[in-house]
């Protein structure tokens, strides 16, 4: 089975809203990574709007349906965001934590939080029916009790933070642990048939273990192929990390 890459442009858009002017074009940067085999776009429209814009939904959505890829719009369980995506009929959303004053998101949606559980509950059910076969995962950490919590739901995947690993790995720091604990994830998603994904913090060095190790179907990586682009070229980036991936084939088993 192909192992995915999900390339977030949000980057692109931060670039351009710096200045405020209208590029660098976040279509252009769509249309560059899905040309260079990219499987699907990920984008995250905040409810604060510090980088992707509403208009940006549509116009990205626009470039994936003319590739036959999917768009992955990440977003809160805002009310006004989740009519956006209604609207929009991505072919997957990412329901993520937000906070006004965070850089980025800080972890994964805390389902054992009642409140929290009742309201991804509420939003995946609403989002389910009203766009028609609609993909929803839900962005956690990766112990099994979360896991359960969003077993109960009806999605389709998780995608598993990978934040405090990559910052482990960037450091030189033990991450065995981390691995153990994608590797149970694995199991317990797959024997759920929900789809294992992974994303935050990834970079082409700290992608590698979890490549060896067999443990995500799909990785959703932005920041580290934003920045390496700047002096690589986007083309470039997105074709080596695409090649790479092609190496490590996904197995269910492990």
């Amino acid at each position: 089975m192909k192992t995915r890459l999900g390339v977030n442009i949000d980057h692109v858009a931060t670039l351009r809203q710096a200045r405020g002017e209208n590029y660098p074009s976040i279509v252009d940067a769509a249309n560059t990574v899905l040309r260079d085999g990219a499987d699907q776009i990920t984008i995250h429209l905040r409810e604060d709007r510090r980088h992707i814009q509403d208009t940006d939904v549509e116009a990205v959505h626009l470039v994936t349906k003319k590739f036959g890829k999917p768009l992955n719009l990440e977003m809160g369980c805002n009310d006004e965001i989740v009519e956006i995506a209604v609207a929009t009929a991505p072919s997957w959303i990412c329901l993520v934590p937000e906070k006004r004053e965070e850089k980025t998101t800080e972890g994964g949606l805390d389902l054992k939080n009642k409140a929290n559980f009742d309201k991804v509950m509420s939003t995946c059910k609403y989002l389910k029916s009203k766009v028609e076969g609609l993909k929803i995962s839900l962005f956690l950490e990766g112990d099994i009790e979360t896991l359960t919590l969003a077993s109960e739901m009806p999605i389709d995947a998780v995608e598993i933070h990978t934040g405090d690993y990559a910052r482990a790995f960037l450091n030189n720091e033990s991450y065995d642990s981390y691995l153990s604990q994608y590797k149970n994830a694995k199991i317990f998603l797959t024997s759920k048939k929900i789809g294992c994904h992974a994303g935050h913090g990834l970079t082409a060095e700290s992608l590698m273990p979890l490549l060896e190790n067999n443990l995500f179907e799909e990785y959703n990586i932005g920041h580290w192929i934003i920045c390496q682009s700047l002096f690589d070229g986007l083309s470039k980036v997105v074709r080596d990390m695409v090649n790479c991936m092609n190496d490590y084939p996904y197995s269910l088993k492990d």
